[in-house]
């Protein structure tokens, strides 16, 4: 078993997330390392919003997480097997804590895997691979060390960190999970040990985003929130003549009044309740006039995309319209004629009725989604098993291979089936001395995603022994085809004891 100790009348220098207390947690208990991420329920709303917003923009906007660049993916050196540092154990996972195990062919993705999302210290929206393990309050998510720590800027835990199982362009059918409190080995808080790269993080409550009831806005804040994505609505009402005078002497009344909505279509545009559009042809000057004065398709077109047709000879000749017929056929004889068209938004029959113009913006709500663990399950959780036994991994590759062949999209999950073996990774930059290897051809997106043993295709759960940290060329030939994960031993179980008895509570 590994230690990184400190020599003998040598100086501590504190790095990472316990650089300003190191009179906490970790040195009261040598092996773990707890620290604080969203610190309050609303805080952790605001991150829930954050990314949930405009339909999930920013889940969708985010890429895989990139700590491993070509220089990284390096041949694996076999150094034999493992001395276990106490008995192996085992915890249930959640709904099998009195049940076997049942064996079944075919292979069906847990309900448990995600994706953890973050912004690393660059202000990127970042993601890796993760799932629901048991825990007390069913509260609980394993992923890999450097999806919660910033490794490679030594700076705090990644920030807006949230889980999302069962993430799929965007969606979050089972609520977003937001971190509360990260919990990892004390040699990776401190050290960036890479025999260390896993994580337990204690979520809050999921919660789930939706639409609300609309908020009257000035038309500035209603373009703003246009601007951002927001969801927003425009009502148009009758007023008296009397109410449109008044209003339009004051020029900072937020409503829009219009004597003959539609006729401007720079104020009302299509949106309008009732508007047409009147569509005629003009020659190409005229046009191109309307063109220069267009506001584009925020407030509706005032002008179409000229239409170009091919004609007969005949049809050509004939032609009068406004239109441009060129100079004539080209050179395989085609004759075309060029139409030029402006458009005018209208409300029939109102041109001497008042109206007013609201603006809305849709507030959003949230509603508790529950805890992790009741949504989704939770997988058990093993320790200081033996090697070359039969694992199944889990995760959502995405990167390119070193070669730069792209084989995978990031958006589905996939899987890997194998015997671990006792490969170890020869990284001294990553202080990696101690993982165990896996032939598989998943790149990064894939890290942090679980190695579930003994796991039961029918009840889509098993125990977690292990998590993804590196991807390895054993062969040279440019692709990835081993990649590996820290070996979980005693040390590791007490990492996970202690997040696995921390209570979180609600958002909302």
């Amino acid at each position: 078993m590994k230690r990184i100790l400190i020599p003998a009348g040598g100086a501590i220098v504190a790095t990472g997330l316990l650089a300003a207390g190191l009179a906490g947690t970790a040195q009261a208990d040598p092996t773990t390392a707890a620290d604080p991420m969203a610190t309050s329920a609303a805080n952790a709303k605001a991150i829930a919003e954050f990314w949930a917003d405009n339909n999930g923009a920013a889940l969708r906007a985010a890429t895989e997480s990139n700590v491993w660049d070509k220089g990284d993916v390096a041949k694996l050196q076999s150094k034999g097997g493992y001395s276990s540092d106490t008995k192996p154990g085992s915890t249930a996972p959640i709904g099998q804590e009195k049940k076997t195990t049942a064996k079944v062919q075919n292979v069906n993705m847990p309900k448990t895997i995600g994706k953890v999302f973050f912004i690393n210290s660059k202000g990127e929206k970042k993601w890796c691979s993760a799932t629901s393990i048991q825990s007390k309050y069913r509260n609980l998510v394993a992923t890999a060390g450097h999806c919660v720590y910033d490794t490679a800027n030594n700076t705090d835990v990644m920030s807006k960190w949230v889980f999302v199982p069962g993430y799929y362009q965007g969606k979050s059918p089972w609520g977003i999970y937001v971190g509360k409190q990260a919990f990892t080995h004390y040699d990776f808080d401190v050290y960036e040990d890479y025999d260390r790269d896993y994580a337990f993080v204690t979520v809050y409550n999921g919660v789930q985003l939706g639409a609300g009831k609309p908020v009257k806005v000035t038309i500035n804040e209603y373009k703003a929130a246009q601007a951002k994505g927001h969801v927003t609505d425009v009502k148009a009402h009758e007023v008296s003549k009397e109410e449109y005078e008044s209003a339009i002497k004051d020029p900072n009344k937020y409503p829009y009044y219009d004597t003959k909505p539609g006729t401007d279509p720079k104020i009302v545009g299509p949106d309008y309740p009732g508007a047409v559009v009147d569509k005629k042809e003009v020659t190409k000057g005229a046009y191109e006039a309307a063109k220069a004065k267009g506001t584009g398709r925020g407030q509706g077109f005032i002008y179409g995309d000229p239409i170009v047709e091919n004609v007969d000879k005949a049809t050509w000749d004939a032609y009068k319209g406004p239109g441009d017929k060129g100079s004539g056929p080209d050179k395989f004889g085609n004759y075309y004629i060029t139409h030029y068209y402006v458009q005018q938004w209208f409300v029939p029959g109102t041109s001497t009725k008042y109206y007013r113009v609201d603006y809305y913006v849709i507030e959003g709500f949230a509603k508790d989604a529950g805890r992790l663990g009741d949504n989704v399950g939770g997988q058990g959780f093993a320790w200081n098993q033996p090697t070359g036994k039969y694992v199944r991994v889990f995760g959502y590759p995405a990167a390119p291979h070193p070669d730069g062949n792209k084989a995978y999209t990031g958006i589905t999950p996939k899987w890997c089936y194998g015997k671990t073996s006792s490969k170890l990774q020869g990284s001294a930059a990553k202080k990696i001395e101690e993982h165990l290897a896996l032939k598989c051809a998943m790149t990064e997106g894939a890290d942090g995603g679980p190695w579930l043993y003994k796991y039961s295709n029918a009840k889509r759960l098993g125990y977690l022994n292990g998590v993804t940290s590196t991807f390895n060329d054993q062969d040279g030939n440019g692709r990835v085809d081993y990649i590996s994960s820290p070996y979980f031993d005693g040390e590791t179980n007490t990492v996970y004891k202690a997040a696995a008895n921390v209570w979180s509570g609600k958002i909302v």
